[in-house]
């Protein structure tokens, strides 16, 4: 192929991780955000610092203690991939649940790693994960997930604003029960540890925490970024009582079928 039909540089980063898919390539694609490993055109790995790592999921999931997972670690070098086989091989981690972890780490740092604003992205050919998630996924699929995750996230209020912010909770009234999952992490939203941070105290996906936060907001349960001004009303804006319902005015605290709605919402996205 002569220089003039060259393939062009791809602007944008699926786009980009397309084209590296269907020539084979192995290597990482960097971004701000996180970098995404290949091998023959597959995602085998991704990180994020915005992301809960596999040890920390695993930990979480309530299928290791603490303990056990730094021992492994420690003896695998710091190595989370090997840590984690070397688990399944003692017998003390179920390789059907090493695999779901497995999975939802790749899915939880890709989402980051794709996201919007995370600047250019950059191929570096034969590059192989330390470690890694030892996984072999489609990047149509890696890209399919992140999108439908980016299009949930963008759909609710107050938007990007709560993602990187320290946490602060409203204390709901006696009458004001809350599920216990959200209870755990209400617990922890002191006004210091932003998403991520509370995503990992938890081991539970980042992504999961960071709708799990949105939603709390929409129900009045965490402060929201910023002066707590009163939002439109649909009379003056002229939206819809559904459209209305993502920034309730005042952020009034919840009545009970709020919140039941809320934790059977999370509970069909978890």
């Amino acid at each position: 192929m002569s220089p003039a039909a060259a393939i062009p540089e791809l602007p944008t980063r699926a786009s980009m991780l397309l084209r590296l898919a269907e020539e084979g390539a192995g290597g990482v694609l960097e971004r701000a955000g996180g970098l995404l490993y290949l091998v023959d055109g597959r995602v085998v790995h991704a990180e994020s610092e915005a992301a809960t790592p596999l040890g920390r999921l695993v930990v979480g999931a309530g299928r290791l203690t603490e303990a056990q997972w730094a021992e492994a670690l420690e003896r695998c070098g710091g190595d989370s991939g090997r840590a984690a086989a070397l688990l399944v091989k003692d017998g003390r981690l179920a390789d059907g649940a090493l695999e779901l972890c497995r999975h939802t780490a790749l899915f939880d740092a890709a989402c980051f790693a794709l996201a919007p604003g995370g600047g250019a992205a950059r191929f570096r050919h034969g590059v192989a994960p330390e470690g890694g998630l030892a996984l072999s996924v489609p990047a149509d699929r890696v890209l399919a997930e992140t999108a439908r995750r980016r299009r949930l996230l963008a759909s609710l209020w107050p938007g990007a604003a709560m993602d990187t912010q320290p946490v602060l909770r409203r204390t709901p009234g006696p009458d004001r029960p809350v599920p216990s999952r959200l209870r755990a992490l209400l617990d922890l939203a002191d006004g210091v540890r932003t998403p991520a941070e509370l995503a990992r105290a938890l081991g539970r996906p980042a992504f999961h925490v960071l709708v799990e936060v949105r939603r709390l907001a929409i129900a009045g349960l965490v402060e929201p970024p910023g002066p707590r001004a009163r939002q439109p009303t649909a009379a003056r804006t002229g939206r819809s009582p559904a459209a209305r319902s993502r920034a309730p005015d005042g952020f009034e605290s919840p009545d009970i079928a709020l919140l039941q709605r809320v934790r059977d919402a999370l509970e069909a996205c978890l």
